[in-house]
């Protein structure tokens, strides 16, 4: 396979949607999840993410970066007014839906209603989760950092309740998303399903892992 190398200044000097596309597939696969959202008026939004990760278990926490914002971020906004937010996992079903979403749609359009996707409440917490959805968390917002390195927001969240197919949960707790049917992003346009290659034991120092069979 013929490799290509771009050093430093040959990724500047991209043109700017070019590189934006570039970069995104650079770093690999991602996490891709709809963020629900509900203002203190009962106004519901929906945004499509790619930026979550975990940052601990104990507590429960993940972090989503957001971009600058330099114009209107309403799920920012409703997470900083109600302190709410779910995260809900995409599938073969509802990814095409999932993607419109990123559509810059005016504060008094929710993206539910447009992209016809159903909001489902829990009864015990403040954000709308998409029914459609078969993983989903509920999120308490906990802390924003603002990114001196290019104006971008982390937000941190904890986990305060999660929706799993009980087909997915493994007995050590582990949770199989393929089961599930999540599915995942490369880039930002490029939806995949995927196919376990194997998961492997507990890497430990003098012996090689091994294929996990429970």
């Amino acid at each position: 396979m013929e490799m290509l190398k771009l050093g430093s200044n040959d990724i500047a000097g991209l043109e700017d949607r070019y590189r934006a596309l570039f970069i995104n597939s650079l770093g690999g696969f991602k996490s891709v999840v709809l963020v629900g959202t509900e203002n203190n008026e009962h106004k519901t939004n929906l945004a499509i993410f790619s930026s979550l990760f975990h940052i601990g278990s104990n507590p429960p926490v993940y972090g989503m970066i957001i971009r600058p914002d330099k114009v209107y971020r309403h799920t920012l906004e409703n997470i900083i007014q109600t302190g709410y937010y779910t995260i809900n996992h995409l599938n073969e079903q509802i990814y095409k839906q999932g993607h419109q979403t990123s559509a810059r749609y005016d504060r008094e359009i929710s993206e539910f209603e447009v992209t016809f996707l159903e909001t489902e409440y829990s009864g015990t917490f403040k954000a709308p989760y998409v029914k459609a959805s078969k993983v989903k968390i509920g999120m308490q917002f906990l802390e924003r950092i603002d990114l001196a390195v290019n104006g971008t927001i982390l937000i941190i969240g904890k986990v305060m309740e999660c929706f799993i197919p009980e087909v997915s949960l493994r007995p050590d707790g582990f949770i199989d998303l393929e089961a599930a049917g999540t599915v995942t992003l490369s880039g930002l346009d490029s939806y995949h399903l995927t196919q376990k290659l194997s998961r492997l034991t507990y890497a430990k120092p003098g012996t090689l892992p091994e294929e996990f069979t429970k």
